[in-house]
């Protein structure tokens, strides 16, 4: 069963992931997606998509306890690489992505979300990188996306700290669209998109391939960087504690090793 369920519907896809009791950024829906991304190509009557969480959140981080099963450190690269590649992917999409987030989305949940082109957020949504707080670091590309949005001194901030940041903060630092009341998310990312369905394909598509062309050409060799530290950062003895302090939900005893 799919971990992420598509519904068209006047020219919208609804990508809505899933995944309870939090919707945690895995392996399996990072491969639903990317095949769903194959359907919707397929498709010539979507023109905008809206992704959004079942539940209580978008999506609450990646799901720490899959990092247990992984052994080497070029199993840990070669997930941050996988996951890298399925949201540049939707990045570089042509069809133009809305991220619909209410509760959180942190870590890995962050990332999926800044991988899309508009952010629709709930004003008291948790949004931020605590992998720090794990004694590990951003691997889907959150180091180097982050400071497009919110600008390199604030996302130092909120990466080192690892303290997230309320949707309508979010909309101020400039990294989302806009923030409304909870309940209303959804129906805000809706009203975006059919404003979006209402132009011609052809012009929406040409507009998705000429904005991408601002993009820092170091934006792809700080992905690569980001997913060989991410390796590293995992042989730790400290992101085994923090990891190991997460699940056991205390506070990690860092080592500095």
């Amino acid at each position: 069963m799919s971990t992420i369920v598509l519904n068209v519907e006047n020219h919208i896809a609804y990508l809505t992931i899933q995944s309870p009791p939090a919707n945690a950024l895995s392996s399996q829906i990072i491969k639903d997606l990317n095949e769903l991304l194959d359907q919707i190509e397929e498709n010539p009557t979507v023109k905008a998509i809206v992704l959004h969480g079942e539940g209580r959140f978008f999506s609450a981080g990646a799901d720490i306890k899959e990092f247990t099963s992984l052994q080497a450190h070029s199993d840990y690269e070669k997930l941050a690489k996988n996951g890298q590649r399925v949201f540049q992917r939707l990045e570089d999409f042509k069809i133009p992505v809305i991220a619909a987030i209410h509760g959180a989305a942190l870590g890995g949940g962050l990332e999926l979300a800044m991988a899309c082109h508009m952010r629709v957020v709930a004003e008291n949504a948790k949004i931020g990188l605590p992998e720090l707080n794990l004694g590990i670091i951003p691997g889907f590309a959150g180091t180097q996306r982050l400071p497009r949005y919110v600008g390199p001194a604030k996302a130092y901030e909120m990466i080192l700290t690892g303290e997230p940041i309320s949707g309508e903060e979010a909309v101020a630092f400039g990294l989302a669209n806009q923030a409304v009341h909870e309940e209303k998310v959804l129906e805000a990312a809706t009203q975006l998109a059919v404003k979006i369905a209402a132009k011609s394909r052809p012009t929406i598509n040409q507009v998705m391939e000429l904005v991408n062309y601002s993009r820092s050409d170091k934006f792809l060799k700080g992905v690569e960087a980001e997913a060989q530290a991410f390796g590293k950062v995992f042989g730790t003895e400290d992101a085994k504690e923090g990891v190991q302090a997460f699940i056991e939900k205390r506070k990690p005893k860092f080592i500095d090793k």
